[in-house]
């Protein structure tokens, strides 16, 4: 029986609407849950709601805010493995990955909370024996729009920095996960006593998405936008946001390489390629989208890569912890990657495991023969479909790895570190990885792309810089005089 939601959380309370939409399970199809579709102005009452308490929480002791952050997750560890059947059957995941997933938000509710103990400014030197200071305080009410992939962690990371650092929220999950990407965060925060108004999530359908997304970024309330999706509608965003003279962040997609160097550990090198091309079934913004492997070593690599890749079992999982590559999320996506892989193959690239598409079930799929002139070798699939790509010297690698409009990560198979950091200083991307696969991540670090891959950081002390103003606070005691005429 599908799951009934009261409505959406604004101000304190649960608000519902006269429509509602359907939530699916990507395995199968079936209704998962109702859920409140929202229009404009439910959005603007939740950013009004957000502008009224931010007063009185930006002028609560950060110790205080941090409190708030430990206990909601002491009461998301409570509720983990609840958390964990919601992450397969409403996105598809795979049991272990909703158990990391789950994992990783702890750790991400304790980096916020942590975060306010860091330095927030810096006293400068002045002629004039001022005191002088660069500080920051919080900007107001941020709107943060999340994904369907990662929901609970990219929402957790979206607005959990800028929450306690005084501001307040307004979060739109994904159509395709509104209640581990929102409801859920309204959820857990309702019971750790936050106040009415500081966290508001509004949930609508498809058909609603582009009058919510203009009123988050449009509205005269709100301050900075935080958004994480594709490249397309991240343009979008930034644009808009940017014609408003608004702070964005945007964490867009990717065509991550591995680049597995003749030296490599072939063991690591393999299992490197394996997770970073098929977990998640590939639906991951760092994913590994291309291998490119040294030409001595490349017979060896595929061989062993293909083995490894072809124990991994297919299907729903909701039915078996076995079933690693579970369904993509949607029609529209199974689409994308079916067009890219039959375009690589019409044009001569050679299938050397996989292939085969089952409703939204897609193999794990290794490919050789790709060119540039294929779709799967320039645009991002997020899929489990990846191609193994020769090279003959390490400028060659960086050469094809950095032949993509993207730039988010990357990672470099070597036994010489020293080659490995020689490579990895040629790579336009905002994240690079040794002897370890593009997908990586930590909640204090700073996480971002380049190029088509975004703007902005998101992560420990990068996340309060980017939702934060910087202020310059000088205290005058005399020492500079002004001229006579005045």
């Amino acid at each position: 029986m599908a799951r009934v939601f009261e409505g959406m959380y604004i101000g304190g309370g649960w608000s519902a609407t006269q429509k509602t939409f359907k939530d699916l399970n990507p395995a199968d199809g079936s209704v998962w849950a109702e859920v409140p579709d929202s229009g404009r102005a439910e959005t603007a009452a939740a950013i009004d709601a957000a502008h009224a308490a931010f007063p009185e929480w930006s002028q609560l002791p950060f110790s205080k805010r941090a409190h708030i952050l430990m206990k909601a997750a002491e009461i998301w560890e409570r509720r983990k493995m609840e958390i964990v059947e919601a992450i397969q059957a409403e996105g598809g995941g795979w049991f272990g990955k909703g158990m990391f997933e789950t994992g990783y938000v702890t750790e991400i509710f304790h980096a916020a909370a942590g975060s306010v103990w860091q330095p927030t400014g810096e006293v400068l030197p002045s002629e004039y024996g001022k005191v002088s200071m660069a500080v920051r305080r919080p900007m107001g009410v941020v709107s943060v729009i999340s994904p369907w992939n990662f929901p609970c962690i990219l929402t957790a990371r979206g607005f959990l920095f800028p929450l306690v650092a005084g501001n307040t929220i307004v979060l739109k999950p994904s159509e395709e996960t509104p209640y581990l990407g929102g409801l859920l965060f309204a959820e857990i925060f309702e019971e750790a006593g936050l106040p009415k108004g500081v966290l508001n999530v509004v949930t609508c359908s498809r058909d609603n998405v582009a009058e919510v997304g203009d009123e988050l970024i449009e509205h005269p309330y709100v301050k900075g936008i935080s958004f994480t999706g594709s490249t397309a509608v991240g343009r979008q965003v930034a644009a808009k946001a940017g014609a408003h003279l608004k702070k964005c962040c945007v964490e867009l997609g990717g065509k991550d390489s591995l680049i597995v160097c003749d030296d490599a550990d072939m063991e690591r090198a393999t299992q490197a390629a394996n997770f970073g091309s098929f977990m998640h079934q590939g639906q991951i913004c760092m994913s590994v989208e291309k291998v490119l492997v040294h030409e001595k070593i490349f017979d060896e690599f595929l061989k062993k890569f293909v083995e490894r890749a072809g124990k991994l079992k297919v299907g729903d999982p909701t039915k078996s912890k076995e079933h690693i590559i579970g369904p993509l999320i949607n029609d529209k996506q199974l689409g994308k990657v079916k067009e890219q892989l039959e375009d690589a193959i019409a044009k001569g690239a050679k299938v050397v495991l996989g292939g085969k598409i089952d409703g939204r079930y897609v193999e794990p799929t290794i490919l050789t023969g790709v060119t540039p002139d294929m779709k799967l070798y320039q645009d991002e699939t997020f899929g489990p479909v990846v191609p193994v790509i020769p090279f003959r010297t390490d400028d060659e690698a960086v050469q094809i790895a950095n032949d993509t409009e993207y730039g988010l990560s990357a990672g470099v198979m070597t036994r010489d570190e020293v080659r490995g950091l020689a490579i990895v200083n040629k790579l336009d991307t905002g994240n690079c990885h040794i002897n370890c696969s593009s997908v990586n991540d930590e909640p204090h670090v700073p996480f971002g792309g380049f190029k088509a891959s975004g703007s902005g950081k998101h992560g420990g002390r990068w996340s309060l810089e980017t939702f934060t103003e910087t202020r310059w606070i000088t205290l005058d005691r005399g020492g500079r005089p002004y001229p006579p005429m005045f």
